[in-house]
């Protein structure tokens, strides 16, 4: 594959740059265009600028196929840092859904320094510890898991009002509604699928029409669903505070899809027992509806299982052009994991 990554990373600056691929060396994303890096780089730049923050160190930019990142040091903390973040087309919402969610639940998420909804670019702050690396180091627990499920789940109610707004901003809609469609092209269009599973899974559709007529008579308000909320999404700024983000894989949604991620990030930690804890910390925000808890469990456990097709959606927002082989079987992996045994929750 020719590639123009060939030349320097960063021809247009002096300071110093290392470039991480992972294991994604044959991305084709807009960093490989001398013209959008530079004009990338030099907007991060003025954005740097307008807040009177001078680097004080090499760059780092994180090149995938769904996203392009770059680490502008700011201080000599290792947490003086300003983050340009660029999405990938089908992702290219979460720019302007960033500063909407900033304005509308700002106690919940970061507030960008800068937002170019035009490009899908943001320019955001340092928003502190990883969740995932307070856990590893043993500074937090299970508990803290049932105070971040329950935190987001407040925010999620906050932005019950917004959802047409949100999908008015090109945040794609996951509604319960929509899912048999969606289904219905993740099937058809998946080039990795086998005939014989394609035919399985269509020969299983009634079961996901009794699902979805079943959690839309529940009467819960569709919502943001994060689509992705494992403890690398999370910050842990101080003790029982938590600041959500990295909304790119978002749609607009049964709000209790949410729970997928999560429920599965704690039972891998904290074995199946701790799950049922979760699933009640996050319920219990929603519990003043008037549905019975019973029903609040059962459209957990329906929304749960059909976020499988959000998460099969996400691993098809790509920069175009890129190889993405492994990720139609991800998202083929999730579409068969829709009708997995037993419930989750």
């Amino acid at each position: 594959m020719s590639r123009e990554t060939e030349t320097p990373a960063v021809p247009v600056t002096d300071v110093p740059m290392t470039v991480d691929r992972g294991r994604f060396a044959d991305a084709v994303t807009p960093w490989e265009e001398t013209t959008w890096r530079a004009a990338a780089l030099e907007w991060a730049e003025r954005g740097l600028a307008r807040y009177g923050l001078a680097e004080t160190g090499p760059r780092e930019a994180r090149i995938r196929p769904w996203s392009i990142l770059v680490r502008f040091r700011t201080g000599a903390d290792a947490r003086d840092a300003v983050w340009f973040k660029a999405s990938a087309p089908a992702a290219g919402f979460e720019a302007a859904l960033g500063s909407a969610l900033a304005e509308w639940v700002p106690e919940h998420v970061m507030t960008p320094l800068a937002v170019d909804a035009e490009h899908g670019w943001s320019l955001l702050p340092d928003g502190g510890p990883l969740f995932r690396n307070v856990l590893d180091a043993g500074d937090a627990g299970p508990k803290d898991w049932l105070a971040a499920v329950g935190q987001y789940a407040r925010m999620q109610r906050a932005l019950t009002p917004y959802a047409d707004r949100m999908t008015a901003l090109g945040v794609p809609s996951a509604r319960t509604s929509h899912l048999p469609g969606i289904f219905d092209r993740l099937v058809e269009e998946n080039p990795t699928l086998a005939p014989e599973a394609r035919r399985s899974l269509r020969a299983r559709r009634p079961r996901l029409l009794d699902w979805c007529a079943e959690l839309d008579a529940l009467g819960i308000p569709d919502s943001l669903d994060h689509c992705d909320l494992h403890d690398g999404q999370v910050l842990a700024p101080a003790p029982g505070r938590f600041t959500f983000f990295d909304w790119g894989d978002a749609g607009v949604a049964h709000p209790f899809a949410s729970l997928l991620v999560p429920a599965r990030d704690v039972r891998e930690r904290y074995g199946p027992e701790a799950v049922a804890g979760v699933r009640e910390a996050y319920l219990e925000p929603w519990s003043d509806l008037g549905a019975p808890l019973p029903e609040l469990r059962r459209a957990a456990t329906l929304a749960v299982r059909l976020a499988a097709i959000g998460r099969a959606v996400s691993w098809g927002r790509l920069f175009p052009g890129t190889p993405a082989g492994d990720c139609h079987e991800a998202s083929a992996y999730w579409v068969e994991e829709l009708f997995a045994e037993p419930d989750l929750l």
